[in-house]
């Protein structure tokens, strides 16, 4: 079944472009070499370009870089049109990659030299001396008023950091959790994250993602000062290189968004971290496997770094400036594809993805949805702030 993207720009120029159906299996090792091939100048984040035309659609007027993005992913979406809906270089969509769940990998398996388990050495629990400091931090998340000051009729505020995919995800979740009678009374779920809008987007803390964070908490009635939790979604727009080249970027600008996530919200005491969904059906050099698979290793980096005392992600007060929320976990989204998932039995197929091969469908963002609200319902270093 074919999916249309139709712009209609000024002048009564029409542009719709239809992504293909649904990709047929093809094989793929288990670990792929360094990517070489041709990739295109700029790589569009089309769901950003979607939301500035609903922008100006609805009559608010874009700015001249905000008109000029717009206007080379129109140009984008002609010539993949022209292409068949794939640009030159695309990775060929597939249903397995045959790389395994960092989860479910052993401290004896090996992904370019990384060992497995979400914490490392095959654990996917937080070593003691790290849980410890969740739990402390845990104890200091308690309604607070907008002054910051604990108050029996205060709010928690739970607030979402990233991209495209996360502001689809996390807006689904947070209709969810509003809904379901065991979430706490006193949380307040705000959906920062935003469209085209990935890590190094939110690296200047004076950048507009930023502002637009503030706006929407303002919003939502609550204030920065009961911003306790957050959940941050790890991507960065058009990755290259193995792991150590793309992965050290992605950790060195995530890390600056948590510092600023920090002055920002004074009372941050969590910050839940998640990797990619599965990116094996993706059309373009946005965001495909295997970086969406990889974004994990950059997660547990930062988590390691903070548990092994880096100076820059200082979580406690007694060993010098506080720079940094606790970093835990939040879920793992990653399977690969059509192959279920131990445990949960996790598979990705076609239709849980958007045309693009990128984004989540409606039924992607569902099943997303689901897996963060359970995370949140029931995980011992969530549930106490989470659920009534």
């Amino acid at each position: 079944m074919k999916r249309a993207w139709v712009l209609s720009a000024v002048g009564g120029l029409s542009l719709a472009i239809a992504a293909g159906g649904r990709a047929q299996t093809s094989p793929a090792p288990a670990k792929e070499p360094g990517r070489a091939t041709a990739q295109p100048a700029e790589q569009i984040d089309f769901e950003r370009a979607r939301e500035l035309f609903r922008k100006r659609q609805q009559g608010e007027k874009l700015t001249a870089d905000e008109e000029a993005y717009l206007q080379r992913a129109m140009a984008a979406r002609r010539n993949q049109a022209g292409a068949g809906g794939r640009p030159p270089g695309a990775p060929a969509p597939r249903e397995q990659t045959g790389m395994k769940p960092l989860c479910e990998m052993t401290s004896e398996d090996r992904y370019q030299g990384e060992d497995g388990g979400l914490y490392g050495k095959g654990q996917n629990a937080p070593p003691e001396a790290h849980r410890k400091a969740a739990e402390q931090a845990l104890a200091r998340i308690r309604p607070l008023d907008a002054a910051g000051q604990p108050a029996a009729d205060g709010k928690i505020a739970l607030v979402s950091i990233s991209m495209s995919n996360a502001t689809q995800e996390f807006s689904f979740f947070k209709r969810l959790a509003d809904a379901d009678p065991d979430k706490s009374p006193r949380l307040t779920i705000v959906d920062c994250a935003q469209g085209g809008q990935a890590m190094a987007e939110w690296t200047d803390p004076q950048a507009g993602p930023w502002r637009e964070a503030d706006r929407r908490i303002a919003a939502a009635g609550v204030s920065a000062a009961q911003v306790q939790t957050a959940w941050i979604k790890l991507a960065n727009k058009g990755p290259r290189g193995d792991l150590a080249e793309h992965g050290k970027k992605l950790e060195r600008d995530t890390q600056a968004v948590i510092q600023n996530a920090k002055a920002r919200f004074p009372n941050l005491q969590i910050a839940y971290l998640s990797s990619r969904i599965y990116a094996g059906y993706a059309g373009s050099g946005l965001n495909p496997e295997p970086y969406a698979y990889e974004s994990a290793f950059v997660v547990r980096w930062l988590i390691q770094e903070q548990a092994g005392g880096a100076a820059a992600l200082c979580c406690d007060a007694a060993r010098g400036p506080v720079k940094a929320p606790v970093l835990l976990w939040g879920p793992y989204l990653w399977a690969d594809g059509t192959k279920p998932r131990a445990g949960d039995q996790l598979v990705y197929t076609r239709d849980d993805l958007a045309g693009d091969g990128t984004h989540p469908s409606e039924r992607g963002r569902e099943k997303v949805a689901r897996l963060m609200l359970s995370f949140y319902k029931t995980d011992p270093l969530a549930k106490p702030w989470f659920a009534r």
